[in-house]
């Protein structure tokens, strides 16, 4: 083909060339393939933390996230800092926002003028940001009904948490193994006496 007729159309990625020379152990046929040594791969524990996601009917877009924080959610380490990393991304994104903290023990999420108490739900509305709203629980009250922002326009759904706390700890009988031995965190003297008035605690 003439100098002056060849076209240069792209480089590839990976090239294939014939080798140079074969030995009299490779023949005519190139290379011998030579079986691999073997490994084993370490079994890797995954735990999964589900969540919720409200999407539209139609759309199929999501509206609102709602995360039930759990311990590896909150106790230092690579899952918190993974979970901040996926909670910074919410509440900077057009999605609600909905966090339930029903945990007393390790450090809470980062959040401004958090009053004092043993729970908390958060509802961030991606309308109201960096403004949310918080409803602070503390260990002896009933967990509220919170809002669930849907689209614009529409009136937001209701969730009672006490009445989903409920149905949880009945259908999972959670009664057979829950409470034993002291709570942890430790409850005050006063919170264990008024604890034992439900459930007997083992010392």
């Amino acid at each position: 083909m003439p100098e002056n007729s060849r076209h240069l159309v792209g480089h590839g990625d990976v090239a294939v060339k014939r080798p140079p020379f074969a030995s009299a152990e490779e023949g005519n046929g190139g290379a011998t393939l030579v079986a691999p040594a073997r490994v084993r791969i370490p079994a890797v524990d995954v735990e999964r933390v589900p969540f919720l996601e409200v999407r539209d009917r139609e759309t199929w877009e999501v509206v609102a996230v709602i995360e039930l924080l759990s311990p590896c959610n909150k106790y230092a380490g690579p899952d918190r800092e993974q979970f901040l990393g996926k909670r910074g991304q919410l509440l900077g994104s057009s999605v609600h926002y909905v966090e339930i903290d029903l945990l007393r023990g390790g450090p809470r999420m980062p959040l401004e003028n958090l009053p004092p108490c043993d729970y908390y739900a958060m509802v961030s509305r991606t309308e109201s940001r960096p403004e949310a709203e918080i409803w602070p629980v503390a260990l002896r009250a009933a967990l509220p009904t919170i809002p669930i922002p849907l689209r614009a326009g529409r009136a937001d759904a209701r969730v009672d948490l006490q009445e989903v706390l409920h149905r949880a700890y009945e259908s999972g009988a959670y009664e057979d193994y829950i409470y034993r031995g002291q709570a942890q965190p430790r409850l005050s003297a006063e919170d264990t006496a008024w604890a034992r008035e439900f459930v007997p605690v083992a010392p």
